[in-house]
């Protein structure tokens, strides 16, 4: 049975003040969330957070993303049993992006494959710059 509540982002929320205010938001109210297994490193998926469902994730220990299609909550597990154990939240460096480290369960994946970035490597093995790949050049990063 699902956990959701439908609702649009940036409605008021609990998330405590001084963490709400660093927060770097899109134009839409919304974080984007990685979520990362804790014990590998391995990254699982990319979800959106905005404040309401950042502090459902801080205070309840399972990952709640906004839908952006659906336009509401869901809570990772509650529809598929995948679930999503919190075992700890980070803000990046510029506080426009949440890293949440979990104790995935099952596949993170709505494919049901076990991250979403298993099915279209575009690279494999550091393959680029390597002779007859292009330059060879350093990207620059901006």
């Amino acid at each position: 049975m699902a956990c959701m509540t439908t609702s649009t982002p940036r409605q008021p929320s609990p998330l405590d003040p001084e963490i709400a205010a660093r927060l770097k938001r899109s134009a839409d109210g919304l974080l984007p969330a990685i979520a990362q297994q804790y014990d590998t490193g391995e990254v699982l998926m990319l979800g959106w957070m905005d404040d309401e469902a950042l502090h459902r994730t801080l205070t309840t220990g399972r990952c709640t993303y906004w839908s952006r299609s659906r336009q509401e909550y869901w809570v990772k597990g509650d529809t598929s049993g995948h679930f999503q154990w919190v075992k700890s939240v980070a803000l990046d460096c510029d506080a426009d992006t949440v890293l949440v480290k979990v104790d995935q369960v099952g596949a993170a994946c709505h494919t049901g494959a076990r991250t979403c970035f298993d099915e279209d490597v575009l690279l494999k093995d550091g393959a680029a710059g390597a002779p007859g790949t292009g330059s060879g050049a350093p990207a620059t990063d901006q």
